[in-house]
């Protein structure tokens, strides 16, 4: 399958074959499964030994003509710690339940329910890669992510001249409006909006677009904001396909040479 190369100005450079892994079966079912065994948290808890750092002595007893007995004193049967005695008499504070002051958390979370136990084949890990870099050349899939895109009259992938990567920050964002139009350009940059309605008490007070992906060769690098970046050799199916397959993306034309070389 053949596709252009654009120059700076978004005009046809020349032509090139797109590379094999552009016409893999698309497998949506694998890029699912795939996706679920690469998410990631952060396992977090509190201290194993948290509310436990006291002198208290287990449960209070409250049997008769026992030494340090409860009994008759209308005290609950909880742990509790000795602040100063007089014989038999005790001034103590319940410790290490729940509703006591420093006591432990009643459940706390723990880092067990948290590790993603997940593995994938490295055939399937292939293959879902392969299936998100043909779903960028899908126009249906691109136009079903990206709800603002009407018709997608642009040819995709997009692919460019590397002279785009070594442009300044705002010759580069002029160069890219020409390349990708006006209208995409606008879907193009990444948003961040403060979320409309209660989630922005729970947690979720941002909602994020996806925006474009430049993909850039192995040897050249670039910084930007407004868009997300990533090498092509460290390109993975989380870059292409996390929220849906179907990512616009733009390829430097190193960055397609190195796929063209990927065995497919």
């Amino acid at each position: 399958m053949k596709t252009k190369i654009l120059s700076i100005d978004g005009k046809e450079k020349s032509s090139i074959d797109l590379p094999k892994c552009f016409s893999a079966k698309i497998r949506e079912d694998i890029v699912a499964k795939v996706l679920e065994a690469l998410k990631k948290k952060q396992p977090y808890s509190p201290s194993p030994v948290a509310g436990k750092q006291h002198s208290a002595k287990g449960k209070m007893v409250h049997r008769r003509h026992v030494w340090r007995s409860g009994y008759g004193r209308g005290a609950s049967r909880v742990p509790r710690k000795i602040f100063s005695q007089k014989g038999s008499q005790f001034r103590w504070e319940a410790a290490e339940v729940p509703f006591a002051r420093g006591g432990m958390r009643a459940h706390p979370p723990k880092i067990l329910g948290m590790i993603n136990y997940s593995k994938i084949n490295k055939k399937e890990l292939k293959m879902a890669l392969f299936s998100a870099l043909s779903a960028t050349a899908n126009k249906r899939l691109v136009e079903k992510k990206y709800k603002r895109i009407n018709e997608l009259t642009k040819t995709i992938p997009f692919i460019v001249d590397s002279k785009l990567i070594s442009l300044k920050v705002k010759d580069r964002n002029l160069s890219l409006k020409k390349i990708l139009g006006e209208d995409l350009f606008e879907i193009a940059q990444k948003s961040k909006n403060v979320r409309a309605g209660k989630g922005k008490m729970r947690g979720r007070k941002y909602k994020k677009s996806a925006g474009i992906l430049i993909v850039i060769g192995e040897n050249e690098k670039l910084k930007t904001k407004s868009f997300d970046v990533v090498n092509v050799k460290t390109l993975g199916v989380n870059d292409l396909a996390k929220g849906g397959l179907g990512r616009l993306v733009i390829y430097s034309e190193e960055a397609i040479k190195f796929l063209g070389e990927l065995k497919c």
